[in-house]
């Protein structure tokens, strides 16, 4: 007899529905190939062979690409939490703004060939009026706050506009390094932005 059940029922059932279903590949692929590609030049069938996820069972988790979209945003959310988290171990703000620039610094060949994760993701949805803008906007605002507390607790009264500085310093130096293919330039301005916090926070 056949199973009738969809791909997510089957998953379900068979306990195959945590991090290794086919929902949740769907959408790491979907990270991935935006940041390559773009949004407007990727297909549905770009993220269903990523995935290694037969293109008709794409429709039973997300009906159309905004709705991958929109899961793609989350994933990025998802991912600055739980990097946050990870930041918040460390023993004091510089600590973890420097381990934040690190981090960044180390993802300066894929810069080099695709751009900043989110802010090109971010940039592309600048361009639409649906809400996916704004959706992108807020995981771009929620760094912003997180990078804010941490100069707070350094004791700057402008740790607002600290924060801006250094997430824009970092937007730009991923542009430069996209745009001239030179991954040594991240690592540079990565140092110098260390540099900089130790200033902070030696001042």
């Amino acid at each position: 007899m056949t199973d009738s059940k969809t791909p997510a029922e089957a998953e379900a059932r068979s306990g195959r529905s945590g991090r290794g279903g086919k929902r949740e590949a769907l959408v790491r692929a979907a990270v991935r190939v935006f940041h390559e590609q773009g949004v407007e030049k990727t297909t549905l069938g770009d993220i269903a062979r990523t995935a290694e996820v037969p293109l008709g069972n794409v429709y039973y988790y997300f009906k159309t690409k905004d709705q991958l979209v929109e899961a793609a945003v989350d994933a990025h959310c998802q991912q600055l939490d739980a990097l946050t988290a990870r930041l918040d171990e460390l023993p004091d703000p510089a600590a973890r703004l420097k381990t934040l620039v690190a981090g960044w610094v180390d993802q300066r060949e894929t810069a080099a060939r695709f751009g900043c994760p989110f802010g090109t993701l971010a940039t592309e949805l600048d361009k639409r009026d649906d809400g996916l803008d704004l959706a992108a906007a807020r995981v771009m605002r929620a760094l912003i706050d997180w990078v804010e507390s941490q100069f707070a607790r350094l004791g700057r009264a402008d740790a607002a506009a600290l924060a801006v500085e250094l997430v824009a310093a970092y937007q730009g130096m991923s542009v430069l390094t996209n745009t001239l293919r030179d991954p040594g330039l991240m690592a540079a301005q990565g140092d110098r932005l260390r540099s900089w916090i130790d200033g902070i926070a030696g001042g």
